[in-house]
């Protein structure tokens, strides 16, 4: 047996060993379907149920992370540094859960990608917008980046 031959083998062996150990596909692109991986291994799995529950939890998250970026929560007379230690563990908090909501839509799933999009869409027009009330009050952190 020549040495190229041994070359090809041990790599097209190693290929398939590769593949074989997966337990879902990886997408590069998205895709419709209920049967995806999102944030953690083997979750939401195979079951419709558990893709919706994801969903939810997806929008969820997505309507937090606007809520943190519009509201306000500590009062004018508070303490200086209480009120900057705050403003920046809510800000710690937010970028967080903005990560999360980015590494989901990551799943190339277009269920989950509409329901972030949603999720933000909703939280803004809740807490952003002025449809449902006057809200002069400033954020306790700026809602960009």
């Amino acid at each position: 047996m020549n040495m190229a031959s041994m070359c090809q083998t041990s790599s097209s062996h190693n290929t398939t060993a590769l593949h074989t150990h997966r337990s879902s596909p990886t997408h590069t692109s998205f895709y419709w379907g209920h049967e995806s991986q999102i944030l953690f291994s083997g979750w939401p799995g195979s079951s419709s149920g558990m893709y919706a529950l994801a969903l939810f939890f997806v929008f969820g998250l997505a309507v937090m992370v606007e809520c943190l970026s519009y509201r306000s929560i500590v009062k004018p007379e508070a303490n200086k540094v209480a009120a900057w230690f705050f403003k920046t563990a809510m800000h710690t908090i937010r970028a967080g859960l903005s990560y999360v909501v980015m590494l989901a839509v990551m799943s190339f799933n277009g269920g989950v990608f509409l329901a972030a999009v949603l999720g933000h869409a909703v939280g803004f027009l809740v807490f952003g917008s002025k449809v449902f009330g006057e809200t002069e009050k400033l954020p306790d952190i700026s809602p960009g980046k």
